[in-house]
């Protein structure tokens, strides 16, 4: 059983950082593209970033380049995203997410694999 899970959320103030984590398990994920996506209140979800499991090949959001950092802890098996100068419209539930599918990987439909989400709140 595929699973996805979401650690690394909180409360901090604008201008910080966090880091959210993604444990990944249940199958090789080898040849699949991981993503973080992000849902506030009244608002769809929304692409954050990306990487390529296996040539680590990355793709972010015009909205958070430069600032936030997708990457792959091999020794973890983890999906990670280091988030800096935080701003408040930053806040919202994180999600990590993974697919096998080559295109649209900026919509979350062309994800198959969730998991439940991080709250992640940036107070101004």
């Amino acid at each position: 059983q595929v699973q996805l899970v979401e650690s690394g959320g909180g409360l901090v103030q604008a201008g910080g950082s966090l880091r959210l984590s993604c444990a990944v398990s249940g199958r090789t994920f080898s040849g699949y593209v991981m993503g973080w996506f992000r849902q506030a209140p009244g608002k769809e979800r929304e692409f954050v970033a990306s990487i390529w499991w296996t040539t680590l090949d990355t793709n972010y959001a015009d909205n958070v380049k430069g600032r936030f950092t997708i990457s792959r802890n091999i020794a973890k098996n983890t999906i990670e995203m280091q988030m800096n100068a935080l701003k408040s419209e930053d806040t919202a539930v994180y999600y990590c997410a993974g697919t096998n599918r080559r295109n649209i990987l900026g919509s979350a439909a062309s994800y198959d694999y969730w998991g439940q989400g991080t709250q992640v709140t940036v107070s101004s």
